[in-house]
């Protein structure tokens, strides 16, 4: 004879869960908590990859580096330009609050 046995489901979680007011709170502020840590990592690596990419990028990375004059070519253009940049928006400040 088979017997027919039916799972019972777990009753006594879903009691304390309803009997404990501030469990929904305990289970908001860790996820809150989750998200801020993982937030602040993924914010974090993509500044020093955006960093990274800035310091290649100044230092003539992508020039041919069999080719000495190229790359120090690359790197005093783009040094030039960022003082030509700084220099520009100072003077653009200096004009603006005039």
């Amino acid at each position: 004879m088979a017997t027919n046995a039916c799972p019972v489901p777990a009753v006594d979680d879903e009691m304390n869960d309803k009997h404990d007011p501030h469990a929904n709170e305990r289970e908001a502020r860790k996820a809150l908590e989750r998200v801020q840590r993982d937030a602040e990592v993924v914010g974090q690596s993509s500044f020093v990859r955006a960093a990274g990419r800035a310091r290649d990028h100044l230092a003539g990375a992508d020039a041919d580096p069999s080719d000495p004059v190229e790359v120090w070519g690359r790197r005093v253009g783009r040094g030039l330009s960022l003082i030509a940049f700084i220099g520009l928006a100072i003077w653009l400040i200096g004009y603006l609050a005039r």
